[in-house]
């Protein structure tokens, strides 16, 4: 199972087919605009060119869709607004017909069988006001079993062709799953694309996983485990689905484990009796170093993105609150300071801001700060949300959002760094992590 997974996510190849960038279009979204309104655009059924494409044709065009309405930054034309039809790739557009529905983007599409199970897909994006495409066609050829892959690579495009960031549409996230009651949860590591689709699982129930973790490069996934009876380090191969436990010291419980930006190195959390304390040690478990050593709880370490520095959380003030050290270990300075508690805190890809979850007067919260503390924002607030990540781009987080009651269940929500586009992503589910963009 895992090896067409895997499969799947190393299948696309892209080329460049059509000529030089246009000149410059004054179609953009203001991503940071907090009165932003968005973007009307229309898809219409990509254009089936060989036999047998039809249905991936029709599909392609529905995940591009909903991918660039989803971001919260698009907003679609319904098809049956549509004024023109086209009926050839290579056609002229009728930029007339666009403009009289306000369609300000326009994305064409053909999709061709090209033997041996692949399609080949692509696509222009065009400036209806401008009359003019923006920047060259691309095309993307690979599996069949990979045609949403291929929608995402897509969208990836034509949003950052039209907001000028970094895209997120072709990545993946892992989770943790949960079935069963609250009082006996199963739980095991899943997989899947970032809209929640292609669910595949890792592991499986028979034991106790937390805080499921990319490495920089996409291809691993660290993980806690009870397999043992106390929690430990897992390293998880996804290409061969096997696994490595990290050397562990008697008497000690490990959790909490993060990859260094390198991937080279992990930081984690050990308890020895009462005392709990960060450490560092190589991806093959050697030469643990300690980085701090506090008769307090330090625990849910994050790199910066250059690998300098690391925020984790800390009660050494007398409530849990957020404190930055170099990677190295050393002097730790605090940079929470408002109401409340602090925890799980993340450094975004981008460097600039740490996401993290705040609980305070009852109930919880997303929030992000700048890396030094200043210009604190929360996002949410809910009876529980907690365990945030960062979509590749650094503009996006997702999150586990925790039902009140005997039940409660945990759903993951995605949420743009602005507070606005609360999105449902997966029910029962919790602690996501995200992986760069895929390769």
């Amino acid at each position: 199972m895992m090896t067409r997974v895997l499969a799947i996510l190393g299948l696309v190849c892209m080329s460049l087919w059509a000529g030089l960038a246009a000149a410059q279009s004054p179609l953009r979204i203001e991503i940071d605009n907090p009165n932003i309104e968005p973007l009307p655009f229309a898809v219409p059924e990509f254009i089936a060119e060989t036999s047998g494409a039809d249905q991936y044709a029709a599909n392609l065009a529905r995940v591009v869709a909903s991918d660039l309405t989803g971001s919260g930054l698009f907003r679609e034309i319904p098809q049956n607004a549509f004024i023109s039809t086209l009926t050839n790739f290579d056609s002229p557009v009728q930029f007339s017909d666009w403009k009289a529905i306000n369609a300000q983007a326009l994305i064409t599409g053909a999709v061709s069988t090209v033997g041996d199970g692949q399609i080949a897909v692509k696509f222009r994006v065009y400036d209806v006001f401008a009359e003019q495409e923006l920047g060259g066609g691309l095309q993307f050829v690979g599996s069949i079993d990979g045609w949403r892959r291929m929608a995402h690579k897509v969208a990836d495009a034509v949003y950052s062709r039209i907001t000028g960031e970094g895209p997120y549409f072709d990545s993946r996230v892992t989770f943790v799953s949960e079935t069963g009651p609250k009082n006996a949860r199963q739980k095991r590591i899943g997989i899947m694309d970032y809209d929640g689709e292609n669910t595949q699982f890792l592991t499986t129930d028979q034991s106790i996983v937390l805080a499921p973790r990319f490495s920089p490069d996409g291809n691993r996934v660290i993980y806690t485990s009870y397999e043992t009876g106390e929690p430990q380090i897992y390293v998880l191969e996804l290409g061969t689905v096997t696994r490595q436990r990290l050397a562990e010291q008697p008497g000690t419980m490990t959790f909490a484990p993060r990859f260094s930006p390198d991937g080279r190195s992990i930081v984690y959390s050990l308890t020895t009796g009462r005392n709990n304390d960060i450490f560092r040690m190589s991806l093959d478990g050697s030469a643990p170093q300690r980085l701090t050593n506090d008769p307090t709880i330090e625990t849910a370490p994050s790199f910066s993105p250059d690998g300098s520095q690391i925020v984790f959380e800390s009660d050494r003030s007398g409530t849990q609150q957020l404190y930055v050290m170099p990677a190295i270990g050393g002097e730790a300075t605090r940079i929470s300071f408002g109401q409340g508690r602090y925890s799980a805190p993340v450094w975004s890809p981008r460097g600039d801001l740490i996401a993290f979850t705040k609980q305070n007067r009852g109930r919880f919260h997303i929030g992000v700060m700048n890396a030094d503390g200043s210009g604190e924002r929360l996002l949410t607030a809910s009876f529980l949300d907690e365990s945030p990540t960062w979509a590749p781009n650094g503009r996006v987080l997702m999150f586990t959002r925790e039902s009140p009651g005997e039940a409660g269940t945990s759903t993951l929500y995605s949420v743009d760094i602005s507070g606005r586009n609360l999105r449902a992503i997966r029910p029962n589910a919790s602690d996501p992590s995200w992986s760069p963009l895929l390769k």
